[in-house]
């Protein structure tokens, strides 16, 4: 019903997944009506970038806000956890351009923001309720968002893998609790051949499988195995909600997405957010609503 901050400050310490430098990542509590903002403090000056969709700067490898030299990259796992705990707002203080990639999933973030712990705001959420369906394509890809009471995912991926193939989570529902009991622990994949092209291109110099679950022709290389059977589309779902996170508040829709990444999220969710009479902005509890196209009259961005 209300808005929700952590209630103190807390730091960890990783590595960036394509630097492979140490960074430092701060989660400070933010007032209310304030968002989801990153900080960079590792310059001459302190640089703000509001986590919303028109701050998107790149879809290749990960979600990066920002451009040029002002940028902060692979922000979807830490976005999954903050919205998948329902954190409507915070400050994400960084001394790099890099969230740190921690195990590969949300897993570590979720942990931060438990042991800081959750403080409810005044102010009455709001959230975007999805009125009538919305969809994009690309090739045998596309995203479709229809109306429903509720914030859920149907994902579907097709890889011509032996250890992955045809996976599909229907009706996965973000309710307290489901993000960590069914989606915050799977981790993110890639492709020995793909991998090794990283590094030779000079990115990915932070991926090992410490935080990545690599797979060769035939077989999975961590040694542990997978934490789930499906942790593939699992995560494909996490990322979708890290993405959406950039819509700026909840949403009340179903989500049906078939071999999508994080292009094809950016890419609906601009569709969304642009369609006219495709959503409206509701204040929970309040009973106030308008047109999700009066965002900017009413001094909220998306």
């Amino acid at each position: 019903m209300r808005q929700r901050t952590i209630a103190e400050k807390i730091s960890c310490t990783g590595i960036g997944l394509h630097s492979g430098a140490p960074v430092q990542l701060t989660l400070h509590p933010a007032r209310q009506d304030s968002g989801i903002v990153f900080v960079r403090s590792d310059g001459a000056r302190t640089v703000e970038i509001a986590a919303r969709a028109d701050q998107v700067g790149s879809t290749q490898l990960a979600t990066t806000l920002g451009s040029g030299l002002l940028t902060v990259g692979t922000v979807e796992h830490l976005l999954a956890a903050i919205y998948g705990l329902g954190i409507d707002n915070i400050r994400i203080e960084l001394d790099g351009p890099e969230v740190p990639i921690m195990d590969g999933s949300s897993a570590s973030f979720v942990f931060l923001i438990r042991a800081a712990g959750i403080f409810e705001q005044r102010g009455p959420r709001r959230v975007l309720r999805v009125k009538r369906p919305v969809e994009v394509r690309d090739g045998e890809r596309f995203a479709r968002v229809e109306p429903a009471r509720a914030a859920r995912i149907s994902y579907a991926i097709d890889f011509q893998h032996p250890a992955i193939g045809r996976q599909n989570l229907s009706n996965f529902e973000l309710r307290e609790g489901s993000f960590e009991r069914e989606l915050c622990r799977a981790r993110t994949f890639g492709f020995l051949h793909e991998v090794q092209a990283l590094w030779r291109a000079g990115l990915g110099r932070g991926g090992s499988l410490d935080n990545t679950i690599v797979l060769d022709e035939r077989r999975v290389l961590n040694p542990e195995g997978l934490r789930m059977p499906d942790e593939f589309v699992r995560h494909k779902v996490l990322d979708l909600l890290g993405d959406f996170a950039l819509l700026g508040m909840p949403f009340e829709g179903h989500v049906r997405v078939v071999r999508g990444g994080h292009a094809l999220h950016q890419k609906l969710m601009d569709a969304l957010l642009h369609t006219r009479g495709a959503a409206e902005v509701v204040t929970v509890g309040g009973g106030a609503r308008f047109p999700i196209e009066r965002l900017g009259e009413v001094g909220v961005s998306a």
